[in-house]
């Protein structure tokens, strides 16, 4: 990756962290689902709203670094206005995205391409993925009931 792209990344990455997304809480009996990464100290508490099985809405607030923070951020824009599945899918690409491996390129991720460098920094892939674990471990949950 050039120069040029690595500081068009980091700076996306600082403006998702210093102006995040969807920060806050749904309090309309939303699903609530709270995690964290005990190595580093990162915690979210991510409140989703399902209806028909769309995401409508999304909030996260939590502590963390800025690649966890920021990773929240855009997640929450990426997966409102998602079906379940599409929302799930999105999640296995980002997951494949920081394990560095092959993924659908077809698919516009947009401000999430700013975290792909995280995949050669292996202590920071648990960083990146939290949020997106929680939203994974919320929508099954919706999804069996």
């Amino acid at each position: 990756m050039s120069s040029n792209l690595d500081n068009l990344y980091r700076r996306v990455i600082m403006d998702h962290y210093k102006n995040p997304r969807n920060r806050g809480v749904l309090d309309d009996g939303s699903l609530t689902i709270n995690m964290n990464n005990p190595t580093c100290g990162d915690r979210i508490q991510l409140t989703l709203k399902v209806v028909d099985g769309i995401v409508v809405d999304a909030k996260q607030e939590g502590e963390g670094c800025s690649i966890s923070m920021s990773s929240a951020s855009m997640m929450t824009q990426a997966i409102k206005g998602k079906t379940i599945e599409e929302a799930l899918k999105l999640s296995t690409i980002f997951s494949d995205m920081m394990q560095g491996k092959e993924y659908d390129e077809d698919i516009d991720l947009g401000d999430i391409e700013a975290l792909q460098g995280v995949a050669k920094f292996p202590a920071r892939i648990k960083c990146a993925t939290l949020a997106w674990k929680a939203m994974e471990k919320g929508l099954k949950n919706e999804e069996k009931e």
